[in-house]
């Protein structure tokens, strides 16, 4: 009796079967958002250049990479062949990376207020639970997903306990902006979990995308305009 080769364990098999309509639709919406990050991101270091301090300097350009990297890896993962067992290492990074996306978001506006020491307190707590997520993302795939939407929108909206130094301190247009990020990203979510809709991925990236574009467009406003 002839050997039979070993069957691979792929957890996507059977699950999700995106059409290539689907895949085209959302391969342009990250193609698009890598390169209006590219340009956006550019602009907003070299004109923020010779107007911060070094610490809000480095923030934003984290902020850029960060968000460089989070589409690169959502595009490559959601890309790749669901046949592939590969293709599950990079859901690893590609959930795992969003955490990335949401501490670094912070960092740049919390860096605005100081030596407030709460606000520092924010910006480490921010980052270890951050870091707890990527963690979690890592080590145990495919586990706790529900549980981890709701801590991508705990970790989110977190920073409203800071809302009355952030209003005193950042610029109007600014607050307006990175709340309008907050509220295109949580909507965007609602396309996250339906999976039952037909380009609900493509859907999903566009808020994200847009959500992060307004949180850039904060940061134009916030460490350039506003010090012009």
């Amino acid at each position: 009796m002839a050997n039979t080769p070993p069957q691979l364990d792929i957890p996507f098999t059977g699950r999700w079967h995106y059409s290539r309509a689907e895949m085209i639709a959302d391969g342009i919406v990250h193609a698009l958002g890598i390169v209006l990050a590219i340009a956006a991101g550019s602009a907003l270091l070299a004109l923020a250049a010779f107007r911060v301090g070094p610490g809000e300097y480095i923030a934003a350009a984290f902020y850029v990479v960060s968000l460089l990297t989070v589409l690169s890896v959502s595009l490559t993962y959601n890309l790749w062949p669901v046949s592939s067992p590969v293709k599950w290492v990079l859901r690893r990074f590609d959930h795992a990376a969003i955490y990335l996306l949401i501490a670094a978001t912070y960092t740049p506006f919390l860096a605005q207020l100081g030596a407030s020491p709460l606000a520092r307190w924010m910006i480490v707590l921010v980052w270890i639970a951050a870091a707890a997520g990527i963690t979690i993302k890592v080590i145990f795939p495919g586990r706790l997903d529900r549980l981890a939407i709701v801590f991508y929108l705990a970790i989110g909206w977190s920073g409203i306990v800071l809302v009355k130094p952030l209003v005193e301190t950042l610029p109007t247009t600014s607050i307006v902006l990175i709340v309008a990020g907050g509220v295109v990203y949580s909507c965007g979510v609602i396309f996250f979990a339906w999976k039952g809709l037909r380009f609900h991925n493509a859907l999903w990236h566009g808020f994200v995308v847009t959500g992060a574009g307004l949180h850039l467009a904060a940061m134009v406003d916030c460490l350039v305009i506003n010090r012009l």
